[in-house]
């Protein structure tokens, strides 16, 4: 027989949804085999499939739907403003929840759904408020099933296994960011379907796209829920007075400050390190598409054929965006071993080394297959964003207040992106001889600051 914490849950007890939970009778967690992390990480794929479809698609549907570039980052708002608003909350809920599905996987179940109903309204957009509304929602919901995953993983697994299941996030998400952001190019070049629309419509194949990434958001969340189990409280009575103790708004203001107080040291570190990333990276998202729209396939605005400039340049960025995400998929698998031998901290410096300088290099580039090398970094840094600083984190939290925390972590992934939203389409507006170009490459120095950041942040892991 083997060591219990060599022990892993028995394969067909995997697939009922409403089974016993796991017990958790000794103070350390039973290691788990791959599959079993792949399959309580699998739901990340889905949630990666509607976020790079809005990643790749929203600043060329908003365009298509009449916004000026200097609107954009108000327009993205949604996305830092429902992760600031909901993730706290939906993490402290959580970590208050057990019931029959258990305590993280009902999150994940009910933030699918209203997810994948967005995602079919999405491209039926008639209007720029209509879109914006819906990317509301849209994003509110990702944010309901994504943050508890993080916490999902420290829940599950012992310390010297969080690198690995993190990594293995990173390579569903990256897998599925892939496929979403090249969807409607694929669809377009191999299957005929229309790729642009007349002003004021979306293309049939962004529609096509958001439909099919509502049906894989649902059905891989759904596949995480049936096939892994979660471990109950180890003290229920205690469990229970905590709840009844902490419940309510009071009870989540009283613990949203007190925890603001006392954050251990590394996640203060840290969360310098994700400002400075997440501004390179927010400005990459709102702006490549504008920045080589003027730069790369020479559209003017107000020309004529700008809009289908316009598609085509989106379609591109599409490509662009799978491509590193492609690339972080590939990466993940080295990362996976690069966690065996090298600590988070140094793999994380040098990758973020990597991701700006593929930023700063669009400066260079006037040939659309040439920006493809330039994602070679932003995919090898992405791949790292999404795995290393959580691995690092995870560690310096009590395991009771798990999802508050990684709900609170979020603050320094959505602050540089609100400051950017409502920042930078004033500069823009009112000096409109700044380029989008510029927008980007500046992102790209952020990332590298990020990384000599990385260097003063305390970190104590176990080796594998």
């Amino acid at each position: 027989m083997l060591p219990v914490r060599d022990q892993v849950p028995p394969g067909p007890a995997r697939f009922r949804i409403f089974s016993p939970a796991l017990p958790m009778n000794t103070p350390h967690k039973p290691r788990l085999s791959f599959w079993s992390i792949w399959n309580m990480s699998f739901g990340f794929f889905g949630i990666q499939f509607g976020f790079g479809l809005q990643m790749a698609n929203m600043s060329s549907i908003y365009q298509m739907l009449g916004a000026e570039e200097s609107e954009l980052p108000l327009l993205w708002l949604a996305a830092p403003m429902t992760g600031l608003i909901v993730q706290p909350i939906i993490g402290y809920l959580s970590d208050r929840t057990w019931c029959g599905l258990g305590r993280r996987r009902p999150y994940f179940l009910v933030g699918a759904v209203l997810a994948s109903i967005a995602l079919v309204l999405m491209p039926n957009s008639s209007a720029l408020w209509m879109a914006a509304g819906l990317l509301w929602l849209l994003d509110g919901s990702v944010n309901v099933s994504m943050e508890p995953f993080r916490a999902f993983v420290a829940d599950m697994l012992p310390e010297e296994q969080r690198k690995m299941g993190f990594a293995v996030q990173s390579l569903l998400i990256g897998l599925g960011a892939v496929l979403a952001s090249a969807l409607p190019f694929v669809l377009t070049s191999t299957f005929g379907v229309p790729g642009t629309a007349p002003e004021g419509k979306i293309p049939p194949a962004v529609h096509y796209s958001f439909y099919f990434g509502a049906v894989v958001f649902l059905t891989a969340v759904l596949w995480t829920i049936i096939t892994t189990k979660e471990y109950p409280p180890d003290d229920m009575a205690a469990f229970e007075k905590m709840k009844a103790e902490g419940g309510g708004v009071a009870g989540f203001l009283r613990e949203f400050f007190h925890g603001l107080r006392t954050m251990p040291k590394t996640m203060r570190q840290l969360a310098w390190v994700q400002f400075f990333t997440w501004v390179g990276l927010f400005c990459m998202w709102i702006y490549f598409s504008s920045a080589i729209t003027h730069h790369v396939f020479g559209g003017v605005k107000g020309s004529p054929g700008y809009a289908d400039v316009v598609a085509k340049a989106g379609q591109w960025t599409g490509v662009c965006f799978s491509v590193y995400n492609a690339l972080s998929f590939a990466f993940s698998f080295l990362l996976i071993a690069l966690t065996r031998r090298f600590s988070a901290k140094g793999i994380h410096i040098v990758c973020l080394i990597l991701g700006g300088l593929g930023l700063v290099s669009v400066a260079a580039i006037s040939q659309k297959d040439l920006l493809l090398a330039s994602m070679l970094g932003v995919g090898i840094a992405w791949a790292s964003i999404l795995s290393m600083p959580y691995a690092m984190l995870a560690n310096c939290l009590p395991p009771e207040k798990m999802g508050f925390y990684m709900g609170v972590f979020n603050f320094f992934i959505v602050l540089p992106q609100i400051t950017i939203a409502l920042g930078l389409g004033e500069i823009l507006a009112h000096f409109p001889g700044v380029d989008a170009l510029y927008v980007v490459v500046g992102g790209g120095v952020s990332m590298i600051l990020a990384a000599i950041l990385t260097l003063r942040v305390h970190s104590t892991e176990q080796r594998k």
